[in-house]
């Protein structure tokens, strides 16, 4: 019996920020797109807890999609996340993990003890909830990996997103159980460093993703990126790697389904 083709997953986008007008205003169109260009599943990631009911409705009806449940740790204003709000939303069947969270020193100045903090409550939050993390991190990798040391992250693992650190941050991250995921920068001219990171990732603590509407791929960086476009990320890694694009299509959708304890059959 043949086996059945692989197909990706996309492990993180944000679908309720897509601009839907080419597609009639509705999902519909989008995912179809998706699936001609080989995606069969896709994570819709919370950044606020106010657009959260929003989010849900909208990918409700598309049993492909699954969500997260936090609040980014540039967002600011409206509900701040508590550990029992988190855990209460994180209830919900769609809903597979806690995220996004992190740190992002880029884009906040001054005393940010309140992300570190934010950050923490998401973490007991997933031990809680038993689900994994969505780590956002931008020029705070050592805080980070602290944090996540010291609040005993790797009883419940996650994921570092839109990965775009060094190697010694990536094989620190895998030391603590978390799977490292490659965006469209990875297909950028000068990201030939983080290029080498992504050869050096083991294939089973791979995935991939868009990370859309932002960060859209070569060949398409003019144009708003979309759950398809993962096919060019994952066409980039498995060109760095030798590998056949649906060695890495199969390898990083199993890495999905163990990591967020889910069955994409």
């Amino acid at each position: 019996m043949p086996k059945q083709a692989a197909f990706l997953v996309d492990s993180h986008c944000h679908l309720d920020l897509l601009d839907l007008a080419p597609f009639d205003g509705v999902l519909d169109g989008v995912l179809q797109e998706a699936r001609e260009h080989g995606v069969g599943h896709m994570l819709c990631v919370s950044v606020s807890l106010g657009a959260f009911p929003g989010m849900l409705r909208l990918v409700e009806p598309y049993p492909e999609v699954y969500v997260s449940v936090g609040v980014h740790p540039n967002h600011a204003g409206g509900e701040e996340p508590t550990v029992e709000r988190l855990v209460e939303l994180a209830q919900h069947p769609r809903v597979i993990a806690i995220g996004e969270t992190g740190l992002d020193y880029y884009r906040s100045q001054g005393d940010l003890e309140w992300q570190r903090e934010r950050f923490r409550r998401h973490i007991a939050a997933a031990k809680a909830a038993g689900k994994p993390i969505i780590v956002h991190s931008r020029e705070a990798r050592a805080d980070s990996l602290q944090i996540l040391r010291e609040e005993g992250a790797s009883e419940v693992g996650g994921v570092l997103h839109c990965f775009t650190e060094d190697w010694d941050t990536a094989r620190q991250a895998l030391d603590l159980g978390f799977y490292i995921s490659f965006s469209g920068i990875v297909t950028f001219r000068n990201a030939e460093e983080l290029r080498e990171v992504a050869k050096r990732v083991p294939l089973d603590r791979l995935l991939v993703e868009t990370d859309s509407p932002y960060l859209t791929p070569v060949p398409h960086r003019s144009k708003p990126n979309r759950p398809a476009y993962v096919c060019h990320v994952a066409k980039c890694i498995a060109e760095l790697r030798g590998l056949a694009e649906e060695e890495v299509a199969r390898a990083t959708s199993e890495n999905f389904s163990h990591l967020f304890r889910v069955d994409l059959s």
